[in-house]
């Protein structure tokens, strides 16, 4: 959360003139309600089968953009689809910047803890080997904008495409 993966979504899209989808919002448009919410109501379980569901429908789409929740990794069958119907990109922050990206934002339900930023390197510590696993790249987030790593992400799916 907080690495970006919305803004270089929505960039990437526009650069390859394909429709982009944010998983996050999907969910919140399908149930009405802000992810707080569901939370609250549901428990991250119930958010996390939400997740799977829509990750499950995005990827049958073909030719488009998506930015996923942080947590999407959590999910071997996630991971799997991810991996086999698209090309993923993991942008790595530490969790350092991740926390100043992330310390005002009221919409982090994980983030609601005594310490936020122990929370981000706890997260960061599951996580991190999981999307390097479901990755077919991985960019250094921490040290570009994110024009410069749409820019990285053209040229390296231009290569790919050429193989």
């Amino acid at each position: 959360m907080g690495a970006g993966k919305t803004t270089v979504g929505r960039q990437l899209a526009k650069r390859l003139a394909r429709p982009f989808f944010d998983s996050d919002h999907e969910i919140v448009e399908r149930t009405g309600v802000p992810i707080p919410t569901i939370f609250e109501i549901e428990g991250e379980d119930g958010f996390r089968r939400r997740e799977v569901q829509t990750i499950h429908e995005l990827t049958e789409t073909s030719n488009i953009v998506m930015a996923t929740g942080g947590g999407v990794v959590l999910n071997a069958e996630n991971r799997r689809r991810l991996h086999e119907t698209g090309w993923v990109v993991y942008l790595n922050v530490p969790p350092a910047l991740l926390f100043e990206r992330t310390r005002h934002d009221r919409n982090r339900p994980l983030l609601h803890v005594a310490d936020p930023l122990a929370k981000l390197e706890e997260l960061h510590a599951v996580r991190d080997p999981l999307y390097r696993d479901t990755a077919h790249i991985v960019v250094d987030g921490g040290r570009l904008v994110a024009s410069g790593i749409v820019l990285h992400l053209l040229r390296e799916f231009n290569c790919q495409c050429k193989t």
